[in-house]
């Protein structure tokens, strides 16, 4: 199965610029986990509401043209899984911004359940109010993904993490030290994720490559000359390593300030 997530900063305008059209064509996915749709079905056009052969599930954000994520799940999927969507997880104090699509896959011969997050993680810059609400983001969704996995389940979860783990994951991390976005304590809590058994799993096959990102600033023009930074991330369980055949950056995708990551998997 092929998994893509990309932060698309605004679906309509990838829409408009024939991009989101471009990444089906050109890659086919089974799956398309969005983060940044900032807008409602209601303002969709009648592709975006049913954009054959595709299904389309949207959790928009209550503020008009802010976060958002969907899925759109291929109907050939429908004839091996049982497939629902939910919104949120409990506790999720960001449930009003539409900031978590969650898939479940239920494998129709073996019975095997896969939870597929599509995640577009708070900023936490604007304010105070927003910085201390992404640490309890970050605990409150660890702790609903751990007792998932504790019932059995495989987890895939990521998208617009938010954060750079590693000084490898950004262009500058002397420049950014500290700041939110490369934290200590963001990174402190993906080094739990790790220490919980949790896989960045492009990083884990790639552990030695730099100048890999998939966020430039779109202001200074960074992405011409590769300034970024690696925030676009998909993290399993060791479940979901194993059964991953290929995860890649598809950098060459253009239409948002981010680009795309793509996974192929078995489920």
């Amino acid at each position: 199965m092929r998994i893509i997530t990309w932060n698309v900063n605004g679906l309509r305008a990838v829409e408009k610029k024939g991009e989101i059209q471009n990444l089906v064509s050109s890659y086919d996915p089974d799956i398309i986990v969005m983060q940044e749709i900032k807008g409602t079905p209601d303002k969709f056009s009648v592709f975006l509401n049913s954009p054959d052969p595709y299904l389309a599930y949207y959790n928009p954000a209550e503020k008009p043209g802010y976060a958002g994520t969907g899925v759109w799940i291929h109907s050939r999927v429908l004839l091996t899984h049982d497939v629902s969507f939910l919104s949120s997880f409990p506790l999720d104090p960001t449930a009003n911004e539409g900031r978590v699509a969650h898939t479940v896959l239920t494998n129709n011969i073996t019975q095997k359940v896969t939870d597929i997050f599509g995640i577009y993680f708070p900023n936490g810059g604007k304010s105070e109010e927003a910085w201390q609400g992404k640490l309890v983001f970050y605990r409150e969704f660890s702790a609903y993904v751990d007792t998932l996995r504790a019932a059995g389940h495989s987890v895939l979860w990521g998208g617009d993490i938010n954060c750079a783990h590693h000084p490898i994951d950004l262009a500058r991390p002397e420049a950014n030290d500290g700041k939110i976005g490369f934290h200590p304590l963001e990174r402190s809590w993906m080094d739990s994720c790790v220490a919980d058994g949790w896989n960045d799993i492009w990083r884990e096959a790639n552990p030695g490559v730099a100048e890999i990102y998939s966020w430039w600033d779109p202001v200074t023009r960074s992405r011409d000359r590769n300034v970024g930074w690696r925030i676009d991330a998909l993290w399993g369980d060791v479940s979901i390593v194993a059964k991953t055949k290929k995860i890649e950056y598809l950098q060459n995708q253009m239409g948002s300030d981010h680009c795309p990551m793509m996974i192929d998997i078995i489920l």
